[in-house]
């Protein structure tokens, strides 16, 4: 694992396809701490039970389950959530015990944002950092792609072009520091923005996606 921000680790990169890569992130904060995506590295636990553990672990949506989740859970003791739509691929694994249905507040400066398209209950987290910097987890909603764009998570066949549309128009309402996705196709799937960038971002993705 490496520390990439003050109260924010990255787990060593997964690569479950070809030209596919994976990280999951831990929050680190005072009132337990925040696993999310998913993650099969086992050199991460140690870092991670060093770190305080894991209090609550929060999927973006369905391609983030797998048999760590259980893991995780008895390693640790951490309670999973995520999206209602996406209960049923979860409980093949793990029976989560934060289901999630509408946008708002989740915990204490963390809030959800349902981001369908990529898949029924694709979901975005904002949380506010340490340092009063905005994360926002893209999870698939939204990836850093190779050379460093951010495209949309549109896969034929599997998602639905308008609702992702209508999803990265209320992304482009917000206005993070850092954004995080969980899959990306390039070197890393994290970046800090600059002033007035997010929306350029976001106008380039949604023009690409048609």
């Amino acid at each position: 694992m490496q520390q990439i921000l003050p109260d924010l680790w990255e787990t060593e990169v997964e690569r479950p396809a070809p030209g596919l890569n994976t990280h999951a992130y831990l929050l680190t904060r005072p009132q337990g701490n925040i696993l999310f995506y998913n993650t099969s590295k086992d050199s991460a636990w140690p870092v991670i039970q060093e770190l305080g553990g894991i209090s609550l672990q929060l999927l973006s949506h369905q391609d983030e389950v797998g048999q760590p989740l259980q893991l995780i859970r008895e390693r640790f003791g951490a309670k999973l959530g995520i999206h209602e739509l996406e209960r049923d691929a979860a409980a093949k694994f793990c029976e989560p015990d934060l289901l999630f249905s509408e946008s708002g507040p989740l915990i204490e400066g963390v809030d959800i944002i349902h981001t369908p398209g990529h898949t029924p209950g694709s979901t975005c987290f904002q949380v506010t950092g340490q340092d009063g910097l905005v994360y926002l987890f893209t999870g698939d909603t939204l990836y850093r792609a190779e050379g460093g764009d951010w495209r949309a998570g549109m896969i034929d066949g599997y998602s639905n072009r308008p609702q992702l549309q209508s999803s990265l128009h209320k992304l482009r309402t917000l206005a993070p520091d850092v954004v995080i996705s969980s899959a990306f196709s390039g070197d890393a799937s994290h970046q800090r923005l600059k002033d007035n960038e997010w929306q350029k971002l976001l106008d380039d993705a949604l023009a690409e996606l048609g």
